[in-house]
């Protein structure tokens, strides 16, 4: 009986050891671990980007800038209607892109340069290419400029989303 009983408390430990350890690793690793039959432990809904008019369509022609804030108030971005077509680019020549202006780098703003067709940083010269992506050509930057995602609504021209993460935020949407 002895014996029996050494086995029995043995093996419940060990049991107790594996759910703890493997919840204590899970843990760490940043996984959550929920029971599956607790509803309480439900996804947090994604609250949508907003929707706004930028431009008029019939605004803007080549060469044309527009500044504006989106997703909110406190977050720059610029609308640019380029001399050719774009990748991710609007419109019927895909010229038209918008971009988050804080750099990638320290949240400066970046200003448009169209003598050279670049995105350009003042503070440490990271330079931005709108009609690759936004995508980082030279500098300290470590990624592109976040993307303001678009679409066309009759003549409108509206801001929809982001692709990126907009500088010092953990998320876009605050």
């Amino acid at each position: 009986m002895g014996n029996e009983s050494r086995r029995t408390r043995h093996a419940l430990n060990r049991r107790d050891f594996l759910k703890v350890s493997s919840g204590c690793v899970a843990g760490a690793a940043g996984i959550p671990v929920f029971a599956a039959s607790n509803p309480s432990h439900t996804a947090t809904p994604v609250t949508a980007y907003p929707v706004l008019d930028v431009a008029r369509l019939s605004d803007l022609t080549p060469g044309t800038t527009i500044p504006f804030s989106y997703p909110s108030p406190t977050s720059p971005a610029l609308l640019m209607r380029l001399q050719e077509g774009a990748l991710d680019g609007l419109g019927d020549d895909s010229s038209i892109v918008a971009f988050s202006i804080l750099c990638t780098h320290k949240g400066c703003p970046v200003s448009y340069k169209a003598e050279q067709g670049m995105l350009i940083c003042p503070c440490h010269w990271s330079t931005f290419d709108p009609a690759k992506g936004g995508s980082l050509i030279i500098g300290q930057a470590s990624s592109s400029l976040p993307r303001i995602a678009l679409r066309i609504e009759g003549d409108r021209v509206q801001a929809v989303g982001v692709h990126g993460l907009i500088y010092g935020r953990h998320t876009n949407i605050l």
